[in-house]
């Protein structure tokens, strides 16, 4: 009887180390920002053609880069009054103020690619098979309509369609956008 009641609180043990460490996991993937209750890590995109990456969150800090491109997508890893940490799709980090950024959802196509001349698909549904709407080469900013199933709907110049999750940095894998 007593070996039962041991096995038995062992088990009771396990299962409520194995329940804290799933509500742990769970808390981290959906942290929310200390200032603004949203979700980080999470993407947005910034609001002018030119945007001042700063190396603290002060207008006192030296600025590190300056951004010269409305649209561009980048991740916010961290908040500080209204002050937000970003990252782009290059990896440079710093500090930019929270009314720079824009909530838009907007992606990179495929910015890691080395071939330049290297072209993707976008199609009329969320399938290889389908046909071409249009190609778009690496880096070209599109506007995020959804994502669903590892296939994104974007939107660039006017023309709209289906390309993979999977070639677009400005989501991330398997996230959903309605």
């Amino acid at each position: 009887m007593m070996v039962q009641t041991m096995r038995g609180a062992a088990g009771l043990l396990l299962a409520v180390g194995l329940a804290l460490l799933a509500t742990r996991s769970t808390a981290q993937e959906v942290a929310a920002g200390p200032v603004s209750g949203l979700p980080l890590p999470r993407y947005v995109s910034l609001k002018s053609d030119r945007v001042n990456l700063r190396e603290g969150p002060s207008k006192e800090h030296r600025t590190s880069w300056v951004f010269q491109r409305a649209g561009l997508p980048v991740e916010i890893t961290a908040e500080f009054e209204t002050w937000r940490r970003v990252r782009d799709a290059d990896g440079t980090e710093g500090w930019v103020l929270h009314s720079l950024l824009s909530g838009r959802r907007t992606v990179l196509v495929s910015p890691w690619s080395k071939n330049k001349s290297e072209t993707f698909s976008l199609r009329d549904s969320a399938n290889e098979s389908s046909t071409v709407v249009a190609t778009l080469e690496p880096g070209v900013i599109a506007n995020v309509q959804s994502c669903q199933n590892a296939w994104c709907r974007v939107t660039v110049s006017k023309m709209s369609g289906y390309i993979r999750q999977d070639r677009l940095w400005g989501v991330y894998p398997n996230e959903t956008v309605q």
